[in-house]
């Protein structure tokens, strides 16, 4: 295990219009107020763009993501952490449960999700934490590191 304890900073809340992508411009606007790191929260409705659902061989050295389509708008309910990457740009990891019609879809935006009429975000800054995104040899994936 690596950690670090922190303390909250500023907190703020977004309203995402329809189509602005995710997590495009969450990721902007950390840049934009110069948020390092931060645990963000959104609900609200999601039409269009990919999900990465797993890898399609969990025992595989190489992981080759599922991805999932979402064509349709569905409610969604994520969480997710925002640090910088080993560049220092904010990267946010998150997790989304998306709804339609009894049917629900779970897995990670970073392919990139359109809103659909509205997202409500919450970040919560972390202060004086050290960790970062550093790129994993063995996965090819940046994971939160120690500093």
């Amino acid at each position: 295990m690596q950690y670090s304890q922190g303390s909250i900073g500023r907190i703020f809340t977004l309203r995402l219009e329809d189509d602005e992508r995710v997590p495009d411009c969450i990721e902007q606007f950390a840049r934009d107020h110069d948020i390092k790191a931060a645990m963000c929260t959104m609900i609200g409705g999601i039409d269009r763009g990919n999900i990465v659902a797993g890898p399609k061989d969990g025992e595989s050295p190489v992981i080759d993501p599922i991805l999932h389509a979402i064509g349709e708008a569905h409610e969604v309910l994520a969480m997710g952490t925002l640090f910088p990457d080993e560049s220092g740009e904010p990267v946010l990891h998150m997790h989304a449960a998306l709804g339609r019609d009894g049917q629900t879809r779970t897995g990670c935006i970073r392919p990139g999700l359109d809103v659909w009429l509205v997202g409500e975000v919450i970040i919560m800054e972390i202060l004086h934490t050290d960790m970062l995104r550093k790129k994993e040899a063995k996965s090819g994936l940046a994971l939160l590191c120690k500093g």
